[in-house]
């Protein structure tokens, strides 16, 4: 259970990630959009889990490597926007969610 903090916390850095990506995101994944559809932080602030959704998703997986290995780049610019509203701008670490292919691989095979 999250405390009320670490929601609007997750909020706002989902609404910035988004951002961030929306704008920066060819730079990581040219030709792919890239969605942020969840953000856990940890109880002391600290880690933030991002999971991305990147489409079309052929090449998630090379994406998603080349996003964790600009964490740090992604990290900085994070903190030039929410420098004002947080003291300390959380590790971040990537994750893919595949929710979606795995709705549509559930859905193609109850069509079967």
């Amino acid at each position: 259970m999250e405390s009320n903090r670490q929601e609007k916390i997750s909020r706002l850095l989902q609404r910035e990630l988004s951002e961030l990506f929306r704008k920066d995101g060819y730079v990581y994944a040219p030709g792919r959009m890239i969605t942020v559809s969840k953000v856990n932080v940890s109880p002391d602030l600290g880690l933030a889990k991002a999971y991305l959704s990147i489409f079309p998703s052929q090449t998630s997986e090379e994406d998603l490597k080349k996003i964790q290995e600009n964490t740090k780049t992604i990290r900085y610019n994070l903190g030039k926007i929410v420098g004002k509203q947080l003291r300390i701008v959380p590790d971040l670490a990537f994750y893919l969610d595949d929710t979606l292919d795995y709705l549509e691989n559930i859905d193609s095979l109850l069509k079967e």
